[in-house]
């Protein structure tokens, strides 16, 4: 499954918004860019005129006025270009930072069933090279386009001020200009669309070599991963390739609309100063703005190829908005209690094929059951079915009356809440990752919490204890210990009910013993549905559920099971002979 990608009716609206709301900093940026422009067209008018002066006979007295004023006029320009860069580069990055709060609150209210669905690279690439190319194109690209346009439109007109018969040699290149970039564009988007789309796969590639490093070197699969980042490679070159030929047709064809302007307006101007038409200043002045205006329409031509890009960028990272969310808030779902309870719930990844069938299950308030059973049988699907992580496609799971799916999310997760072996230590001080769950916790909560995951002796052992820095660039955690952070986070958290998918499998058997001891005492009163393959789990519980094949195929406690001589008495006999 992929992230949605953004239409280009949504990609205008929201572009529009976004300049609309920054309205005020984009006129002063144009005005000083217009008035830096018109300054700048001071000095071709003024060698105009002293070229028609001095054809007529002047004096050095007119010479010198017109080369003061020239002056001035470069100095005005210098200043003024000053302040209108330094504004746009500060209407850029207000821009940009306001594009990307609205990008990554977006991202964070994304639904989980969807991340997970759609990988970690599509939304890496997205976050990433996305958002540089976009950064890029916001910070320069959008002012420069405003800019140039501006500079085109004030060149043209004055040029037609100066004469509008020799002006018109100046449109000479204006087919050839109009029909190679209206070529480039109607292709362009398409061709980035798939080079960011291979770049995406191929992060996305990447990424999951680099994260299953161990388990590619233990089952010898190094080669054929090499295969398919270079296959994936290739995608992304060929994509590449394609939009590197639109541009080897865009330049050329630019640039020879740039030189037979020039050309023409030499040659028309000359036949009208012969037919007594013009004078040779007129000539002089249009051919100089010819040549002046090369520059701003090639800086166009190459920012809206720079654009385009970005455009393509900012197309995936609004489409994120398009993402439906999984569920359907109901303000009128109150939980009355914390009794949990599942009934006929059925899930499928794919329609069709489901992987749970019609699951009916009552957890007692304070109830600790452990769910055991094979691989694959759908313990884990079961797991985030009982903490609203993804909406049963069949069926339903309640908190005191109320369906988990209509819940908010934020209230959702003081009632029920999970924790599985994977973890993730963000970029930060150990006190940082531990309020992420409870902001206002106070030092003495901080450190009850880690004693309760038998984690405050090595934090306390830490260089500076909780404000030690951690994640990347900082104190490097074991897997282990980056397991406890996380547990303890769900102890401040304090939800009634606990969904444990093997949450303590990263530590050895007896530091796992002693952990979830200490745990017990922590979640007493607390319903707790513990998902495990270590069977001590099952046997301190008070109830066992084995799944197979998306199915309960038992339940009770550990000694009827035992006494039962199913499926859990031969897994537990398995157990202890180990």
């Amino acid at each position: 499954m992929q992230l949605p990608v953004a239409d280009s009716g949504a990609l205008r609206a929201h572009t529009g918004a976004l300049l609309r709301r920054h309205r005020r900093g984009l006129a002063q940026v144009l005005t000083l860019h217009v008035l830096a422009a018109t300054a700048g067209l001071a000095g071709p008018w003024l060698l105009g005129r002293m070229v028609d002066a001095v054809a007529q006979g002047t004096t050095t007295g007119y010479v010198d006025q017109a080369v003061g004023i020239l002056v001035l006029a470069v100095l005005t320009q210098t200043v003024l270009i000053r302040y209108a860069q330094r504004g746009a580069m500060v209407l850029g990055e207000t821009v940009f930072a306001d594009l990307r709060e609205q990008f990554l609150g977006t991202v964070t209210r994304l639904p989980l069933s969807t991340v997970e669905q759609a990988g970690t690279g599509d939304l890496v690439a997205r976050t990433t090279n996305d958002i540089d190319r976009v950064q890029h194109t916001v910070r320069f690209g959008v002012p420069r386009v405003l800019v140039t346009s501006a500079t085109i439109a004030l060149t043209l007109v004055a040029a037609v001020v100066v004469s509008w018969q020799v002006a018109l040699a100046m449109l000479v290149g204006l087919p050839l200009l109009l029909a190679t970039t209206r070529w480039y564009l109607r292709r362009a988007a398409q061709g980035y669309l798939r080079e960011s789309a291979a770049y995406a796969t191929l992060n996305g590639t990447i990424t999951e070599t680099v994260e299953g490093a161990r388990t590619i070197d233990a089952l010898r699969l190094g080669a054929r991963r090499r295969a398919r980042v270079d296959e994936d490679l290739r995608t992304a070159f060929r994509a590449e390739r394609y939009t590197l030929w639109l541009r080897t047709v865009l330049f050329p064809g630019v640039d020879l609309s740039f030189i037979l302007p020039v050309a023409a307006v030499v040659v028309w101007g000359t036949y009208l100063v012969s037919t007594g038409s013009v004078s040779v200043g007129a000539v002089t002045t249009i051919a100089l703005y010819a040549l002046q205006i090369m520059h701003p329409i090639g800086e166009l031509i190459f920012w809206l190829d720079e654009i385009q890009v970005g455009a393509t960028s900012l197309a995936r990272i609004i489409g994120v908005d398009a993402v439906r969310p999984d569920r359907t808030v109901r303000e009128d779902a109150r939980p009355d209690g914390e009794h949990v309870v599942a009934h006929g719930v059925r899930y499928a990844y794919r329609p069709g094929q489901d992987v749970l069938h019609g699951i009916d299950l009552d957890l007692g308030v304070g109830e600790r059951l452990a769910v055991v059973g094979p691989s694959g049988a759908g313990k884990s699907t079961l797991g985030r079915m009982l903490a609203g992580i993804h909406p049963p496609t069949g069926g339903q799971v309640t908190v005191g009356g109320a369906r988990l799916v209509d819940l908010p999310l934020e209230e959702l997760r003081g009632h029920v809440a999970l924790v599985t072996q994977e973890h993730h230590v963000f970029v930060g001080t150990v006190e940082q990752n531990l309020r992420l769950a409870r902001p206002e916790a106070a030092d003495d909560e901080l450190r009850r919490a880690l004693e309760a995951v038998d984690a405050w002796e090595w934090v306390d052992a830490l260089p500076a204890g909780l404000s030690t820095e951690v994640g990347s660039g900082g104190t490097t955690l074991s897997p282990a210990q980056a397991q406890q952070v996380a547990l303890a986070r769900l102890v401040l958290l304090d939800p009634h009910t606990l969904v444990l998918d093997e949450a303590t499998s990263l530590l050895d058997p007896r530091a796992a013993r002693h952990l979830e001891r200490s745990l017990s005492a922590v979640l007493t009163g607390r319903t707790v549905v513990a998902i495990a393959h270590r069977l001590h789990t099952a046997h301190d519980a008070d109830r066992v559920a084995v799944v197979d094949g998306g199915r309960i195929t038992e339940i009770g406690s550990h000694d009827e099971l035992v006494a039962a001589g199913g499926d859990y008495a031969r897994l537990w006999q398995s157990w202890q002979q180990d």
